[in-house]
Order: structure tokens, then C-alpha cells, then sequence
């Protein structure tokens, strides 16, 4: 495992390519790619840049709107085999999204949409070799945003991953992994087959109905069993990126360099102590 750049810790103010320069100077080993930017200067200039600073492309975005009409879906639907092959190209074939835990659709009706929908999006990256991962939200006030609840856990994330394509997993977050009442038995269960990328923060220990997305920890200064999580992780063979996406922490009032460098830190120290460093 390697720890990768998330844009959160910068609060995204640093633009790519300077983003995976930061990343260098501060000492990550991966960065995760912004894909749009990135593949507007190709692929030469983008592996050129990323091994000159001997980075690993931890993961990009699905460039696929789904969640909007017909329309929008298909035009960027069309768009979605070069960017895959870009992927593919700079030596980062994984491709994450995530998926709200309610809906203003019924949950039946939701789940048969997407389920067609990401299956065409699976069969594309598929050409090319790529993964696609499913990020399961898992906050009360989330699930209750909207009238009709739909995917938070877990397991049920991952079932209908593999429903949608050979090549789809889920996108393993520790904070929704936590408050979705997960264990480290729920990402045994999963296998290396079923986790495409992992990003890692940490929570304070709050009633449900006190639980806010923005408002996480990093690595360490919270309640999460992170020890149990990646030993899990490690048991399964686990050896791609962690990104560390901490939302809220007053990192947006920190300059992005320090950000950056609290980020990794914590999750050096919470990695090495579980023995996966």
C-alpha cells in the first residue's frame, strides 16, 4: 500500500499539475489524478510528469454523469472510452464514483436504472482493463435527505457491484465503512477483487443524528478501529493507494503544504502501527 494525495487536505487549492508537485515535495508515494486536466495534456506529458516524480496514479474520477436524464448520461457515456484508455495509458486503471444513500426515486426503480447504466459504463473500462469502484454514503442525515433511502451498506453495495460488471468493486471509505457499521470481516468478505481504491480519515464518536459528512478527522485523532481496517486490508492482499480524504479539520484555513503534510503524517503513524507500512 502507498499513501496517495487527496484534494481534500488542500481544500483544492492546488490545480493540477501542480497538485502532484506537492504531493512529491511533501513526500507522498501516489496522487490522485484529476482526470479532465490530466488527459488535456496527454498521456506522454502526464506519465512523463508522474515518474519524474517517482508518483503512483492512485485514482481518477468516472467522467459519466448518471444521475441525470437519458440525455446527459449517453453524451458523456460517448466520452468514456479514451478517457479510459488515458487511464489505462498512465498506469492507473481505476476509475471511483459514489452513490447517495437517498433519492427523491423509489429504491427499486433507482437500483434498475443505475444498475443498466453503470453495466454499459463496466463494458467500456472493461476494453481497457479498468476497475470501477462504488462508494457506499452512510450518514444518518444523508439517508434522510431525501424520501426514498437507498444503498449504504456495505455488503449491499458490493452485491450490486458485481451485479454491474466482473470489473466493479467498491470504493472503501473508513468513515462510511465505520458509520455504516462495518467490520474488518465485511472487508475479508469482500477480497482483493472486491475493493478498487481506499481513502481513510478518522470520526469523532457522535450519536447517528449528530453525524455531519464535512465534519471528519484525520487518520488517528478519532474513534475508528484504522488498526483492524487495514490489517484487514493487508490480510486480503490489498496493494494499491489510500487516499486521505478528511473533509472540514480547518484544513481549508491552513496553507495547502500544511495540509498536505498533516494529512500523510497521520496516516504514516496509523499505517505503520498496523503493520502495513
Amino acid at each position: 500500500m502507498y499513501i496517495a494525495l487527496n484534494g481534500t487536505l488542500t481544500a483544492g487549492r492546488a490545480p493540477w499539475p501542480e497538485f502532484a508537485r506537492l504531493a512529491a515535495r511533501t513526500g507522498y508515494g501516489g496522487v490522485d489524478v484529476d482526470l479532465a486536466k490530466a488527459f488535456a495534456e496527454g498521456v506522454p506529458a502526464t506519465k512523463s510528469l508522474l515518474e519524474h516524480l517517482q508518483l503512483q496514479p492512485a485514482v481518477v474520477g468516472l467522467p459519466v454523469e448518471f444521475r441525470k436524464d437519458d440525455a446527459a448520461f449517453e453524451k458523456d457515456l460517448a466520452k468514456l472510452e479514451p478517457a479510459a484508455q488515458f487511464a489505462a495509458a498512465i498506469g492507473c486503471p481505476r476509475m471511483t464514483t459514489w452513490i447517495m444513500p437517498s433519492s427523491q426515486t423509489p429504491k427499486a426503480e433507482l437500483r434498475a436504472l443505475y444498475l443498466k447504466r453503470f453495466r454499459a459504463c463496466a463494458d467500456i473500462l472493461a476494453r481497457s482493463h479498468v476497475r470501477l469502484g462504488f462508494e457506499f454514503i452512510s450518514p444518518l442525515h444523508l439517508r434522510q435527505m431525501a424520501p426514498h433511502e437507498f444503498i449504504w451498506r456495505m455488503p449491499d453495495m458490493l452485491a450490486f457491484a458485481r451485479e454491474c460488471g466482473p470489473n466493479c468493486g467498491v470504493l472503501l471509505d473508513s468513515w462510511h465503512w465505520y458509520h455504516a457499521g462495518a467490520t474488518p470481516e465485511d472487508i475479508l468478505k469482500a477480497g482483493r477483487a472486491g475493493i478498487v481504491h481506499v481513502q481513510v480519515n478518522d470520526s469523532a464518536k457522535l450519536p447517528p443524528e449528530q453525524v455531519r459528512d464535512n465534519q471528519r478527522l484525520l487518520p488517528g485523532e478519532g474513534v475508528i478501529d484504522l488498526a483492524g481496517f487495514f490489517r484487514a486490508l493487508k490480510e486480503i492482499g490489498y496493494a494499491d493507494g489510500v487516499s486521505v480524504e478528511v473533509f472540514g479539520r480547518g484544513l481549508k484555513d491552513m496553507p495547502p503544504e500544511e495540509g498536505a503534510r498533516l494529512g500523510l503524517a497521520s496516516a504514516r503513524e496509523v499505517m505503520q502501527k498496523a503493520g502495513v507500512l
